[in-house]
């Protein structure tokens, strides 16, 4: 049978039939639609899902995490919050037993997964962070009402070259009384004519001052981490945390690859904007965050094998920039006739392997400078410039983020210069938390989208 994606009431009857036939599941497994009963994730109505077990463990997987973190602390555990952190703090965490690291600013999505009905963002807005913020605000009442996860044991946040808006957040919570260890990241730029240069992962290159100076700011982090964890952060336990972050990665990578680069879509957006999530923190479980990777590559690879795609060759292919607010977003997507054949989530240092023939902090302070988000506009257009000759994406939608700071110009900028590169027919939208008013708005301007590229692959054709 071709694979197909599902709602929340079919996956009920086809998780029946799975369990009939044997399934087996891990601790977190069960039926989807218990998280819209426990917990009130009321977006999981309008959303469509994989029909494969894979897709199954991994929505269990993402939605389950605070219950994974409550438990970790019940057996002591350490809590670690990395706050606007995306993928570096995390591997040194891991590094060291009995401590578990999560990702505070995940919160953003919780309006969505809530439709709203979660109060978070009107709580927010009575602290005076109203909507003219990034989404992100969610973060600061949920650490108000202590309802969504743990109160963290340590909180480290990078500060410098972050956004304005979420800078504003961090320091209006430590003056709520949540403690921030700071550690300073350095905006990258391009190194003068006298001095050192460092290469980084993603082809990439900064000053070696810029490394020295993160590594140090690492240093510091790592000295507070053993302390949390009553053991030193080594050389060896560090290499050691690394090497299987990079386990990780190039699971990841082998996923990207499989899907995006076959002719159909063998799994759908929405479950793969989830997966490469999971890279930036291990979604509080580094070894289960491997394990849902396998399961997915396995069955992108099987219905790849097999010509059974959930989006067939026909669909036009979309390079997505930015992550959504609405997950419904993916869905939508592709039944206006779209499939995402390559990414940029804002965090593609957290996809690249971290260097293990350096010393080990040296590796993540280049990963670290690595970020998308810490440089300029140009040297991020011109990464999403190559994946796209690479993915043969025929059409990019830049989604703006409501209110974030770092997207005010950085979209136009973007479209500009990918127009310039490629002569392809790009779109900037705005996507907020619930996007159900304006599907009919998206769909016009996808349509669109869609519809141009379709006349330019069959002007192309003939």
């Amino acid at each position: 049978m071709s694979p197909r994606k599902l709602t929340l009431e079919e996956w009920d009857r086809h998780y029946q039939e799975l369990v009939a036939a044997g399934l087996h599941e891990p601790a977190y497994g069960g039926p989807l639609s218990r998280h819209l009963a426990l917990e009130g994730d009321l977006r999981l109505r309008q959303l469509r899902f994989d029909d494969s077990p894979a897709a199954l463990r991994l929505w269990n997987f993402l939605l389950t995490e605070n219950h994974r973190l409550a438990e970790a602390r019940a057996v002591g555990e350490r809590i670690v919050g990395t706050m606007k952190d995306l993928g570096t703090v995390p591997v040194m965490v891991y590094a060291l037993p009995g401590l578990r690291a999560f990702y505070p600013d995940g919160a953003w999505w919780t309006p969505c997964l809530m439709e709203c009905s979660d109060g978070l963002l009107r709580q927010a807005e009575a602290e005076g962070i109203d909507a003219s913020f990034c989404p992100v605000r969610a973060m600061l009442a949920a650490f108000q009402n202590q309802q969504h996860f743990p109160r963290p044991d340590l909180l480290v946040c990078s500060t410098g070259s972050v956004c304005d808006d979420f800078s504003a957040i961090a320091q209006r919570l430590e003056r709520m009384g949540f403690p921030i260890t700071w550690w300073e990241m350095p905006r990258r730029r391009a190194p003068e004519a006298q001095e050192a240069a460092c290469p980084l992962p993603g082809g990439l290159t900064a000053p070696q001052c810029q490394v020295d100076c993160v590594r140090q700011e690492l240093e510091r982090v790592a000295e507070l981490l053993g302390r949390l964890a009553g053991q030193t952060l080594t050389t060896e336990l560090l290499a050691e945390g690394i090497r299987q972050a990079n386990q990780v990665r190039r699971r990841l990578g082998a996923l990207r690859q499989t899907v995006y680069g076959s002719v159909g879509a063998p799994l759908p957006a929405l479950e793969m904007l989830v997966a490469e999530m999971l890279a930036i923190h291990f979604c509080s479980d580094r070894s289960q965050t491997l394990q849902v990777l396998t399961d997915l590559l396995e069955v992108a690879v099987a219905r790849r094998n097999l010509g059974q795609f959930v989006v067939g060759e026909a669909a036009t292919r979309i390079y997505w920039v930015n992550p959504v607010a609405d997950l419904r977003a993916m869905n939508l997507l592709e039944d206006w006739g779209g499939r995402i054949c390559g990414s940029d989530y804002m965090f593609t240092h957290a996809l690249d392997p971290i260097p293990e023939d350096l010393p080990p902090l040296e590796a993540l302070a280049r990963t670290a400078l690595a970020d998308p988000m810490v440089g300029s506009t140009q040297e991020r257009a011109r990464r999403i410039v190559a994946d796209c000759r690479t993915c043969r994406a025929e059409a990019v939608v830049i989604s703006r983020i409501p209110g974030a700071s770092h997207c005010a110009w950085e979209g136009a900028s973007l479209r500009s210069i990918i127009s310039r590169e490629l002569d392809l027919p790009t779109v900037e939208l705005e996507i907020p938390p619930i996007c159900d008013a304006m599907v009919p708005t998206l769909a016009g301007r996808i349509q669109a989208l869609i519809e141009t590229a379709r006349a330019r692959r069959a002007a192309v054709s003939t």
